[in-house]
């Protein structure tokens, strides 16, 4: 291996980006040269296996699936690397976009439960790997100091909930997408009854093994929100990292208003970006398929007060979840081997690009998160359909 400088690189491409980047890391060629970037201790070693691999066309989807087979490789911190991200180019080939449109006209639980079924295929060992140990939260936890552990920041989490919701032993609650029953775990252990809905088969499952080791008040249902029918209404509802998978959000707000008891509120977490569907193609082709999109803080907000619903408070959480992100990569990196062996070094690698590069999202702004708690009044509210939406814009152009 021969240490060489940066007149070694081609003049185009992923290489000479890279010796862009602030951070010392190291350049190494098909032919074994090395090439530093900068002047310290590298961070990061990029290996380009062979003369393709240098001519990687620059968008995002192209040295993605480079890295998937092994033809650019990544050796220490990967999370520096997202810093060149925003000279690729975001292409979207049109056969996703067409799927994505056939996934949103088509009917909203049958392609809900394909899609959450294929990124949840892997298992519960697979996930509880790099999520907190606590509360097994696949969504933003709460730091009050950097300093918080995840499983601290977990706590942090369930505590304010219980808090805003004003929880109180004998009441019921729906949670809606719940995970591997961390509502469950921490409310039903305070004598609140929570029925949780789920389209995963296996945390299903999960749930229903800590309603009955725990002897807690509550059930479990393999089962969409849109068609779930309760008996009674519920005193309040809580949905974390949901939202993203129900791009509908008219359709969501009249749901949570017919499960609602009157003044029941509404906790409701998720990554948020300024325009909806804005998902990146990698993303959509690899970790989330059907009509993931991040929420629109504004639109959801509008429905809600549409539909008779006064917003109580909206947080921003961004930082939160890029720390919880953070953890989630470290603790990918640690379970590399065991990943490996129970899954492949692809689905590995897929992983590590979408917690690093989600981690840096947040970051940099490009994706938020948001809490928003809302209480259900009196009030229907105006509902308005799209002609009575079409008509009011209408008229209230000048």
């Amino acid at each position: 291996m021969t240490i060489t400088t940066s007149n070694s690189l081609p003049n185009s491409g992923l290489a000479p980006l890279l010796c862009q980047l602030t951070i010392p890391g190291e350049i190494q060629l098909p032919n074994g040269e090395v090439v530093p970037t900068r002047t310290g201790t590298p961070t990061y070693r990029v290996i380009f296996t062979s003369e393709q691999a240098l001519n990687t066309p620059m968008t995002e989807m192209a040295v993605g699936k480079a890295y998937l087979a092994g033809e650019i490789q990544v050796e220490g911190d990967l999370g520096a690397l997202f810093n060149a991200r925003a000279s690729l180019e975001e292409k979207v080939p049109l056969r996703q976009k067409i799927q994505f449109i056939y996934d949103f006209v088509r009917t909203v639980t049958s392609m809900n439960a394909k899609a959450i079924k294929a990124h949840y295929s892997l298992g519960d060992d697979f996930y509880l790997k790099f999520l907190d140990t606590k509360y097994r939260w696949y969504t933003h936890a709460l730091f009050q100091s950097p300093d918080n552990t995840l499983e601290q920041a977990a706590e942090n989490k369930i505590d304010f909930v219980w808090k805003a919701l004003d929880l109180k032993a004998g009441m019921k609650i729906l949670d809606i997408g719940g995970g591997w029953g961390g509502v469950t775990e921490f409310c039903g252990a305070r004598g609140v009854h929570v029925t949780t809905l789920t389209l995963g088969a296996d945390q299903a499952r999960y749930v229903q093994k800590i309603l009955e080791d725990g002897g807690l008040p509550g059930q479990v249902f393999l089962e969409d929100f849109f068609e779930h029918k309760p008996a009674e209404r519920y005193d309040h509802v809580v949905t974390f990292g949901v939202i993203e998978h129900m791009p509908n959000y008219r359709r969501f707000a009249r749901g949570v208003w017919d499960v609602l008891k009157p003044g029941g509120k509404m906790y409701l977490d998720g990554s948020a970006a300024v325009e909806k569907f804005a998902v990146s193609a990698f993303t959509r082709e690899y970790i989330w398929q059907g009509t993931h999109t991040f929420m629109t803080v504004q639109d959801v907000l509008a429905e809600f007060l549409y539909h008779g619903f006064e917003a109580l408070e909206v947080v921003n959480e961004s930082k939160d979840y890029e720390l919880t992100m953070l953890e989630w990569a470290k603790r990918m990196d640690e379970a590399k081997d065991f990943v490996v062996a129970g899954w492949g070094e692809e689905c590995y690698r897929i992983h590590r690009l979408y917690l690093w590069g989600g981690m840096h999202s947040f970051k940099t702004g490009s994706l938020q998160a948001y809490h928003f708690v809302a209480r259900k009044t009196e009030s229907l509210g105006p509902r308005p359909s799209l002609p009575r939406r079409v008509r009011q814009f209408l008229g209230n152009l000048r």
